[in-house]
């Protein structure tokens, strides 16, 4: 059941980074009231997608712990508290990334149609579209991937008849 929760997080966080960096990258200029990023905020509250960069924290401070650890191994204990320690130093910066993720929300929807989607996100069928659609996207992947494979077979398969075909034609 870990996987299922897994990899869709490591897909919506991809994903999510790729959009930042889009929009961070093209440096828009617009001006988002306060109003429009509460939208965009009770948006982000209601489809949960803040939830996957709960890890994003957690699992630097395991890299940095590692690395640290593998470069020095006497140090181990002092690594590990100096590391946590860090880490909580760090955790406020939190805010940060939700505003980011708010002002990408605001930037591709009005105020008024991210009001219509908080609006529908927190109705029963918005709540069950949150939780179910990673459990659907990572299953729709696996026959996506089922479906690679056997097409790729049958292309091969017949590129190879068809050139046999026309080895013996000629």
């Amino acid at each position: 059941m870990k996987l299922i929760k897994t990899f869709p997080r490591a897909a919506v966080l991809g994903a999510a980074m790729v959009l930042a960096g889009f929009i961070s990258s093209n440096a828009t200029a617009q001006e988002i009231s306060e109003s429009h990023l509460a939208a965009a905020k009770k948006v982000a509250s209601a489809t949960k997608i803040l939830e996957p960069f709960d890890d994003i924290l957690p699992v630097l401070a395991e890299q940095t712990r590692t690395a640290f650890v593998q470069s020095d191994p006497t140090r181990a204990e002092e690594i590990i508290e100096v590391t946590q320690k860090v880490a909580l130093e760090l955790a406020p910066k939190r805010a940060e990334l939700n505003e980011r993720v708010y002002r990408v929300w605001a930037e591709h929807f009005t105020e008024a149609e991210l009001n219509e989607l908080a609006a529908f996100y927190s109705t029963e069928l918005g709540q069950k579209l949150t939780q179910t659609i990673p459990v659907v996207t990572q299953f729709s992947v696996g026959a996506a991937r089922e479906w690679q494979d056997k097409i790729s077979t049958e292309m091969v398969t017949m590129v190879q008849e068809e050139l046999k075909k026309q080895n013996e034609a000629q």
